[in-house]
């Protein structure tokens, strides 16, 4: 038992665990902060929802996260074959919310207008798909440097260490 609560902790206080977990958190916090001030009358479960749940808006968490990830590696370990890993698997993540899941939304929009048209004209009953949401550039693009910025103030240490002794 204090074996696994010691590697609980070592992974609390991992800078790479950090940077990643802090960096989408901050994401949706900002995300949630954001819908707060366009919509202004949420309730608490809705804006936990967003925190917790929500796909698509300003800034893309996932980017956020993937971004913080090699990056944090990088400043660690250096450009090691873990960070190659998380680099290119980073890479498949934005690009799957920026053109995969923001097409499927768009999609699913137009199916859900064609749907609804469809049943109001025949008077029959239609259920609509789920609209996913995926990214704008812009949305992935500051996703990518909060996670930039996050692992740099995490990291700040290492990256310090590394400069001076290349001196």
């Amino acid at each position: 038992m204090e074996t696994s609560s010691r590697s609980f902790v070592s992974l609390l206080s991992n800078p790479i665990f950090i940077s990643a977990a802090l960096s989408i958190f901050l994401a949706q916090i900002i995300k949630a902060l954001l819908t707060v001030l366009k919509r202004r009358k949420l309730q608490a479960k809705e804006i936990a929802f967003i925190m917790l749940w929500k796909t698509g808006g300003m800034p893309s968490s996932h980017s956020a996260l993937v971004v913080s990830l090699s990056a944090s590696i990088a400043f660690i370990e250096g450009f090691s074959s873990l960070f190659i890993l998380s680099f290119f698997l980073g890479l498949i993540v934005i690009r799957d919310a920026l053109g995969v899941r923001r097409s499927a939304g768009l999609q699913s929009k137009a199916l859900n207008l064609l749907g609804k048209r469809v049943a109001e004209r025949l008077d029959i009953p239609f259920v609509p798909v789920k609209e996913i949401h995926g990214h704008r550039w812009e949305e992935v693009l500051v996703g990518c440097l909060l996670g930039l910025l996050v692992s740099m103030l995490v990291c700040w240490r290492f990256i310090f260490l590394a400069a001076s002794s290349s001196m």
